[in-house]
């Protein structure tokens, strides 16, 4: 159970890492493997198999946060094979964390795994504080601005605290590559809150708002909501 924690966190280290060698736009579309790798899993290790319709809509959901990701104003550059291998290694991470859950949550019961996955979690923050090159910076920050650092932290912790135990939540009502589909939504969400910032509070954040931006975004919206009824068929 507790390894569960330890990969979920590993694979937030890839996604981090994968941040600070590419752009956002670049990352987040591989954050698409992970319904992928989860529908393999789910399938392999537990017999879990959709039916048409729900495949459908688990691509549509796909294809529609694919599509809010794409920056097609950018220009072309090569394939980055260090940013594949990373998101790929952080999906791959994500859906086996998720399937271990699940296989235990299902055996035993959904709270004690939860406290034993958030235990291997906090084992793997133990083990980053242990490495001078990790622990240095984090104690300066810490002692620049401690109030900053907790509240903010705090606050964002919380949020994904409410939002990572619903995900688990539904590990227990519904496929691992479906649930893994519709969490993927996310991307979708971050830029939705974008365009609010860009208008009502733009000191805080931008995101373009051209015809074409706010056309793509629009259809991208459209498809992920079609997908989601059809996974819930």
């Amino acid at each position: 159970m507790a390894f569960s924690g330890v990969l979920y966190m590993s694979g937030m280290l890839f996604y981090l890492r994968a941040l600070q060698s590419d752009e956002a736009s670049a990352v987040a579309p591989f954050f698409q493997a992970a319904p992928l790798f989860g529908y393999v899993l789910g399938y392999v290790v537990l017999g879990e198999a959709l039916t048409p319709i729900q495949m459908g809509g688990g691509t549509l959901i796909i294809a529609g946060t694919v599509l809010v990701s794409l920056q097609f104003d950018q220009p072309k550059t090569a394939f980055n094979i260090g940013l594949a291998a990373l998101m790929l290694a952080c999906a791959l991470s994500l859906a086996v964390s998720s399937l271990i859950f699940k296989i235990f949550a299902l055996r035993d019961e959904f709270w004690p795994t939860t406290f034993w996955m958030y235990a291997g979690e906090a084992l793997f923050g133990v083990v980053l504080l242990a490495i001078a090159s990790f622990r240095k910076p984090f104690v300066e920050l810490l002692w620049s601005s401690p109030g900053a650092v907790l509240s903010v932290n705090a606050i964002n912790e919380m949020i994904n605290l409410g939002g990572s135990l619903g995900t688990r939540y539904a590990l227990l009502l519904a496929p691992l590559g479906l649930v893994q589909a519709i969490g993927s939504t996310t991307t979708l969400f971050v830029f939705a809150f974008g365009i609010v910032l860009s208008i009502f509070f733009p000191t805080l954040g931008h995101e373009k708002l051209s015809h074409r931006d706010l056309v793509r975004k629009g259809v991208a919206a459209v498809v992920v909501a079609i997908g989601t009824i059809l996974v819930s068929h």
